[in-house]
């Protein structure tokens, strides 16, 4: 068996946690691979394709093929799976109309085509489903070797915190109101992180603006106390694979959730966080993980043996790897 991952970027966080983190699995399996970006343009496709010789499966990670290249695919009987992890069937959350026709029409071509389906969470699924009829699940996961577990020193301050990419910023950026809320209500005692390439304004609430770097980002998460993962409740937003929520309970930090999409599976409501819907439900949560370091301790804890249990790549490998077999 030999497998050609087909990704949206070497630097795309999508495709290192995906895919690139898998391949030293496939290597220790034997099983030999080939990595490579989505070509641009007809000729490049074409000296793709023709390069492609003894692969048996052509992994495409969240974008879809043009349909010269499914039918070439098809016909030289390459197996295709299709890996994705956002609702991309669907405008992002600035749209007003969520609904797209030439979306719906690409992902339904891009699974008819397909022998296998790899979604990244159950509203994903369900969507694919419609399509479809063989769909498995796999989150989006991390390395248990590089997520140890924080270490925990009560302090008079505590350090709320956020870690994403500027696609994302957004969701910071229209909860304000609770972060300026909780800034005004305890004045210096607590610090709103975040952790991206760019950053939202505030008044009331000290701001502490850390520059994303994967080599860094544990230690960055580590100095967090609370994790939050604020959304809205729209369509794109429940096809989120909640993989800040994982990184937070990964080190053992409690998180603050809209409980949309995958939050509500890997966040249990008062067992290893909480959900908030309202702003006073933010606001309120924060409140009680803020006043009480021990519930932050025991929740953290509780998160991160969930993660371990469930959602790292040690975790999910073995099955990826079982599921590609099983189709040659």
């Amino acid at each position: 068996m030999k497998i050609s991952f087909l990704i949206q970027g070497f630097h795309v966080a999508a495709s290192r946690y995906r895919v690139i983190q898998y391949l030293p699995f496939f290597e220790a399996c034997g099983i030999p691979y080939q990595v490579q970006e989505f070509p641009r343009g007809i000729k490049n496709w074409i000296q793709h394709i023709k390069g492609l010789g003894s692969v048996d499966i052509f992994f495409v990670q969240r974008k879809r093929l043009p349909l010269y290249v499914l039918l070439y695919l098809k016909n030289s009987g390459k197996k295709i799976v299709y890996d994705f992890d956002d609702a991309i069937m669907f405008k992002n959350s600035l749209s007003q109309n969520p609904y797209s026709r030439r979306r719906q029409m690409s992902f339904k071509r891009m699974l008819r085509f397909t022998d296998l389906v790899i979604a990244g969470n159950g509203f994903l699924k369900s969507e694919a489903l419609r399509y479809h009829r063989d769909v498995r699940i796999l989150p989006t996961p991390i390395d248990a070797n590089r997520y140890s577990q924080k270490e925990y020193i009560e302090s008079p301050y505590v350090n709320i915190g956020w870690i994403g990419d500027h696609g994302s910023i957004h969701y910071m950026d229209s909860y304000r109101d609770v972060w300026e809320e909780l800034g005004r209500r305890y004045r210096d005692k607590v610090t709103l992180t975040i952790i991206c390439d760019t950053f939202i304004e505030t008044k009331h609430i000290k701001l502490n603006r850390v520059q994303w770097r994967y080599d860094t980002e544990i230690e960055e998460l580590k100095k967090l106390d609370i994790g939050v993962m604020p959304l809205f409740n729209d369509l794109w937003s429940m096809g989120k694979c909640g993989y800040k929520i994982i990184q937070y309970m990964g080190v053992g930090v409690p998180s603050v959730c809209t409980p949309v999409g995958i939050n509500r599976d890997v966040v249990e409501n008062r067992v290893n966080g909480l959900w908030a819907t309202t702003k006073e439900e933010w606001v309120n949560g924060i409140s009680m993980l803020v006043d009480d370091y021990n519930l932050r301790v025991a929740m953290g804890k509780k998160g991160r043996e969930k993660v371990m249990n469930n959602y790292t790549v040690q975790v999910c490998a073995p099955l990826l790897i079982e599921w590609l077999k099983g189709l040659i």
